[in-house]
């Protein structure tokens, strides 16, 4: 009788830590410090064993639960900024629709400040864990974006307005809501908008500011450069005290609903109305149900469909594909009509 090819035999083993070991030329001892993230292992022999996890698409093995399901009936959920209202609604979405099909989220925090911010990294921190897929939010273009490959058998979708080749990306069409806010503006008649970005590393931030400069430029309005806040309240009351010495300006798109309530209290306290003297608004609309009688203009995203999307994603497969999310406008009481 023919016997298997070996390559056939090996695609349906599952790749073992003594594999890993062989790989990168160290103990089976030495693998497993690495994979639980111990100490008294060099930087070069840390990286060498990474890499052949990487290779040879390793996973620790948590048996009991899986052999009686084939699956962790668990996703994994990595955020480089938890803080964020709006990423707290994404993320309960994830969750209702989790618990909607019998499943867990196991989340994890890499900050901003990780050096290098590899999406590599965030998915092999969630690859040490029993989940059948992986949402990886992204907050800025990760270094190895372009060349990152997804591990073999862990789904993975990552959040991001950027398409990727190899695996599914989805988001809320920033550029859209760029476009969608500037436009809105333009038709009551302001043409002085002053764009206030957030953080240097925020891609959202980004397309938000390109779809700005486009929809003035299309209505021949030449932009002036944008302030830049962390998409605090406190940043963007620091920044409303500098608009307000801005005679020219008529309006403000803020990059986020959270800087633009500290914009309206900051240019309250310098004499100026909104909207009487000037228009604001926001983007997300996070602050609705956490602060009394708001009246901010601004684009709602649907965090929470747009969590479920991002779980019905990671556990169903396919192939990779951009999902972009657009906005919806929401009209209330902080933008006048100067025409």
């Amino acid at each position: 009788m023919d016997k298997m090819p070996k390559a056939a035999c090996d695609a349906h083993r599952s790749v073992s830590m003594a594999d890993v070991a062989a790989a990168a030329g160290v103990s089976q001892q030495t693998v497993s410090r690495v994979v639980n993230g111990q100490p008294n292992v060099s930087q070069a022999t840390r990286d060498r064993v990474n890499k052949a996890i990487a290779e040879l698409g390793f996973r620790p093995s948590f048996a009991g639960r899986s052999l009686r399901s084939g699956r962790y009936r668990n996703v994994g959920l990595c955020t480089f900024d938890i803080s964020m209202a709006g990423n707290l609604s994404m993320f309960e979405g994830v969750v209702i629709a989790a618990r909607e099909q019998g499943y867990a989220v196991t989340m994890i925090e890499m900050g901003p400040e990780q050096v290098p911010y590899l999406v590599s990294s965030a998915t092999h921190r969630l690859a040490e864990l029993p989940v059948d897929g992986a949402i990886i939010n992204l907050s800025v273009l990760p270094e190895d974006f372009e060349d990152y490959t997804p591990l073999p058998g862990l789904e993975t979708v990552l959040v991001t307005m950027y398409a990727h080749p190899r695996c599914t990306t989805i988001d809320a069409d920033q550029y859209g809501c760029g476009t969608m806010i500037t436009n809105y503006l333009l038709e009551h008649g302001h043409t002085q908008i002053r764009f206030v970005a957030g953080p240097t590393y925020s891609s959202h931030s980004d397309f938000r500011e390109a779809g700005w400069r486009d929809a003035l430029e299309a209505a021949n309005v030449s932009p002036v450069e944008p302030l830049r806040g962390d998409w605090s309240a406190d940043s963007g009351y620091e920044i409303g005290l500098k608009l307000a010495q801005d005679r020219e300006m008529t309006a403000v798109f803020a990059g986020n609903d959270q800087m633009a309530l500290g914009i309206i209290a900051a240019l309250a306290n310098s004499g100026i109305s909104v909207p009487d003297d000037v228009s604001v608004v926001g983007v997300d609309d996070s602050l609705r149900g956490i602060i009394p009688h708001n009246d901010l203009t601004t684009v709602r995203f649907d965090m929470l469909e747009r969590g479920r999307m991002m779980f019905d994603l990671a556990v169903g497969g396919g192939p990779a594909r951009a999902v972009r999310v657009p906005g919806k406008l929401v009209e209330r009481s902080t933008v006048a009509d100067i025409r």
